[in-house]
């Protein structure tokens, strides 16, 4: 732990309220983009309308901006946070659900300040929960779990990981361990921790040809990815993508089952993470990169079983998802929402938003939410047939995080307040 320290800090009273240990309810928002970290709730109503003074429940001041996701479980609500501009403070926060008073925050400090990108503050990473501990990554700073009281339960020092673009991948739990994507950088690897102790279970480091910021070629690369778990003939995968190829790890063992080579004239880069649906994946490569689709069928170098590619597209920093054989993304320059046939890589329909969007979206039943960089949540129904719009429901402050639906109540980040819509 010599790159960083840890620092606990207590709030008040509510340090001494111990809560109990439960699993993963259906009514949580567990992890990044959800409990199956693909977009979708898993029960419940949620509002179609708000703004920054209507069916706010609470709202609370959050330290520094960050570009990391609240998540939601068992009335806990915690989220990243930094303590400084220069991110030498990283935080996690845990909130109480119902009312907004903050329960409990741990802190790591680092030794040294970190590059980034002014549009990707420190706290650019989203924790994960399975109801008995939480999960963190603070990237240069760490991985670390707590208990639901806050109460320390590991720590692993992986290394330094320096990026001219920061950091911004998420951890997510399967069963009994934590994957990670560490990218990007230098130091790139895939690596499976037993969520009770943090030992290191499988590693898999992938190649980086060039100096991790900059391919062979000289163009832009990186991953800041989130793994996908999948469950495919009776054993689980974690299908990530990488800046040059997309992988399914196995997640017991660590091992390449399949991979997909992905080439771009725009360099090497995974902002997004991949939807799934069936045996098809939809990948859409960063920096307006291209957009393709492949079955996930077979063992090693699938490559051949790409479907369709399309060239041109918007700028992808968010996820978008894909439901009954339609794939619906938001845009982060130009500023479109749009609908795709996933058999064919089609446009349907598409409308241009007056903002662009960094968050993921966000789905309960048919109702669709993402949240653009002014702060205003765009509602809409998923339908192959046009754009169905419902509600804008602006905050009037900038965000780049994704919608947390829990409980009937939706959690948005940005980047002044932490908010709690009902």
């Amino acid at each position: 732990m010599n790159r960083f320290c840890v620092v606990f800090a207590c709030v008040a009273c509510f340090s001494s309220l111990l809560i109990p240990a439960a699993d993963v309810t259906a009514g949580d928002w567990s992890q990044f983009r959800g409990p199956q970290a693909d977009g979708v709730a898993s029960s419940g109503d949620y509002p179609t309308e708000w703004s920054d003074t209507e069916n706010v429940r609470w709202s609370v001041v959050l330290p520094q901006p960050g570009n990391g996701s609240p998540i939601v479980v068992d009335g806990n609500v915690f989220v990243c946070s930094v303590e400084d501009s220069k991110g030498l403070a990283r935080s996690l926060i845990c909130f109480d659900a119902d009312n907004g008073h903050q329960r409990w925050s741990r802190t790591v400090t680092l030794a040294e300040e970190m590059p980034t990108h002014k549009t990707n503050p420190y706290a650019g990473s989203t924790p994960a929960c399975d109801g008995s501990r939480v999960v963190v990554w603070h990237a240069t700073g760490g991985l670390h779990a707590y208990d639901m009281n806050g109460a320390p339960l590991w720590s692993r020092d992986l290394g330094e990981f320096r990026h001219m673009w920061g950091y911004g991948s998420s951890p997510v739990i399967v069963g009994d361990r934590v994957i990670l994507n560490s990218g990007p950088g230098k130091q790139v690897f895939v690596a499976a921790f037993d969520v009770e102790s943090g030992e290191t279970l499988w590693r898999h480091d992938e190649p980086v040809p060039g100096d991790g910021e900059r391919n062979a070629e000289g163009k832009y690369m990186g991953t800041w990815s989130t793994p996908v778990p999948i469950e495919r003939d009776g054993r689980q995968l974690a299908i990530v993508a990488m800046h040059q190829r997309i992988l399914a790890l196995d997640v017991e063992s660590g091992d390449v089952v399949w991979f997909f080579r992905v080439t771009s004239d725009r360099g090497d880069l995974a902002y997004s993470s991949p939807m799934i649906e069936g045996d098809l994946c939809v990948f859409n490569a960063g920096f307006k990169g291209p957009t393709m689709a492949f079955e996930m069928n077979g063992r090693g170098d699938i490559t051949e079983n790409q479907r369709w590619r399309i060239e041109g597209n918007p700028q992808s920093i968010g996820t978008g998802i894909m439901r009954d054989g339609f794939v619906y993304r938001v845009g982060a320059g130009p500023n479109l929402i749009d609908c795709l046939d996933a058999k064919t890589g089609e446009t349907v329909w598409q409308e241009r938003n007056k903002a662009a969007f960094w968050g993921s979206v966000a789905v309960a039943g048919q109702t669709a939410y993402a949240t653009d960089q002014s702060g205003t949540t765009i509602v809409f129904r998923l339908s192959p047939d046009e754009f169905t719009p419902i509600a804008e429901c602006p905050l009037n402050d900038s965000s780049n995080a994704t919608p947390a639906l829990a409980g009937g109540r939706i959690y948005l980040r940005t980047n002044r307040k932490l908010w709690c819509v009902e």
